[in-house]
């Protein structure tokens, strides 16, 4: 078997290839020239665990014995049938995630990063991040995916309280995390992300606090905080409805939240996203393209996927699930080449929703630029601008519409779903109106 640095070797070379073939296709070989609907993000899910965090209801299985080079195989095909699928040319970022990808093979890592440059252009800078768990990567793994390809990673560390580790289910300990993170940063300096949960049962403001000042002495240029959702089927559902554990108190996870972003704006963080926050410009390539409704590939078992299939003549937006239980992808993915098993076309208004609470998910917002690449007669002015309820959050200082576009104010992030609740009913009404649907009988 191939050396995981000579499948790095491999990707280059495929890498170089690919930019020749574009040159000679008189693409030129600059980014610049792919249009928007030749480009796209990859999302690959690697679906196994060690074991079920009792708060995590994702599409993770916890497998007696991994093929891996039967899932290799099949990552691969899937992969290359999309990108021909799609008519992608240009992979602008990506991302293994999870499951615990960090338990995959750096093997598996370098075979698909070379499968998707012999395909389309994946240029040697392009962003591609690993999702890893503390107790998955020993500083020889992190350095061994280095060489399959890998150059950012999202520590998925979550707590630096033991006993908060042991309630979410985690097999890390805080020092555990720490030691992970102090080998990532000396491996990816500047590209490293962690996550930090809030909102647990029976956390304290305060405490949480003290354990973010505490990452921030250790930290790279990326932190996402999360609170924690109770879904239903899992352990931390389960044991909150049968009184073992109290609710989370939303209140206290407001506070903490709002107190987190605070020290993250003093210690020079910029809040990016609702969740994200980031210094030295160190935001995630791949999930941006996320909030600005690009077009992005899932490749895996459960992988969701939004992207127009030119390839087989279609012009409409689909979002795309794949199959969910490995194995089954797997057999799908043999015969027919991939296991998408849910396509849904997305008509204009859905893509219009989904541009506008995505894009004010971030700080930019939506540019008039950008909210013209998919509605090009209704402007954001005609939408918004006279509109009563949306004239009292710009009052309030939550929302800004201006030359730049509509974006929500520092405060406003904070607020977004309450936000969302009148600019969205007032986008539907707009669109109506421009597209009133005919009169029965008529």
């Amino acid at each position: 078997m191939a050396l995981p640095g000579a499948r790095a070797r491999g990707w280059a070379a495929a890498a170089k290839a690919a930019q020749r073939r574009h040159r000679a296709e008189g693409a030129g070989g600059q980014p610049s020239a792919a249009p928007r609907s030749q480009r796209a993000a990859l999302y690959v899910h690697w679906p196994y665990c060690e074991k079920r965090c009792s708060y995590c209801n994702f599409n993770k299985y916890i497998p007696r014995g991994v093929e891996e080079a039967t899932v290799r195989s099949c990552l691969v095909t899937e992969a290359r049938t999309l990108l021909r699928l799609s008519g992608v040319r240009w992979v602008e970022s990506v991302f293994f995630g999870g499951g615990t990808p960090s338990l995959a093979s750096p093997h598996t890592v370098a075979a698909v990063l070379e499968a998707v440059a012999q395909a389309t252009h994946l240029p040697a800078d392009t962003e591609v991040t690993l999702e890893a768990n503390p107790t998955s990567v020993p500083g020889s793994r992190l350095a061994a995916f280095g060489k399959a390809g890998v150059n950012r990673l999202s520590i998925g560390l979550q707590s630096l309280d033991d006993a908060e580790l042991q309630l979410l289910g985690r097999m890390h300990s805080a020092r555990d995390a720490l030691q992970t993170l102090a080998e990532a940063r000396r491996l990816f300096p500047g590209r490293v992300s962690v996550d930090l949960m809030l909102g647990l049962p029976g956390q304290q403001v305060g405490l949480w606090l003290g354990q973010l000042q505490e990452l921030l002495r250790h930290c790279d240029d990326h932190i996402s905080l999360y609170q924690l959702s109770l879904e239903r089927g899992t352990a931390l559902f389960t044991q909150v409805q049968r009184g073992a554990l109290l609710a989370p108190d939303p209140e206290l996870a407001a506070e903490m939240y709002q107190e987190g972003r605070t020290v993250l704006r003093e210690a020079g963080f910029r809040q990016y996203e609702v969740s994200n926050f980031t210094r030295n410009g160190a935001l995630s390539t791949h999930n941006w393209t996320y909030w600005q409704c690009g077009q992005y590939l899932g490749v895996g078992p459960g992988a969701h996927g939004r992207f127009t299939p030119h390839g087989a003549g279609s012009h409409t937006r689909e979002a795309r699930i794949q199959t969910l239980e490995p194995d089954n992808w797997m057999k799908e993915v043999k015969l027919f080449g991939h296991g998408t098993r849910k396509r849904v076309p997305l008509g204009e208004l859905e893509q219009l929703e989904e541009v506008l609470a995505m894009g004010l998910r971030t700080d930019v917002g939506v540019t008039h630029q950008h909210w013209q690449q998919f509605e090009s007669q209704l402007t954001l002015w005609d939408v918004f601008g006279a509109n009563k309820e949306v004239k009292e959050l710009l009052e309030q200082g939550l929302l800004l519409l201006d030359h730049r576009g509509l974006r929500c104010s520092w405060e406003g992030l904070a607020v977004l779903d309450s936000v969302l609740l009148t600019l969205l009913p007032r986008l539907q009404e707009a669109w109506q109106q421009r597209n009133p649907s005919p009169v029965p009988g008529g």
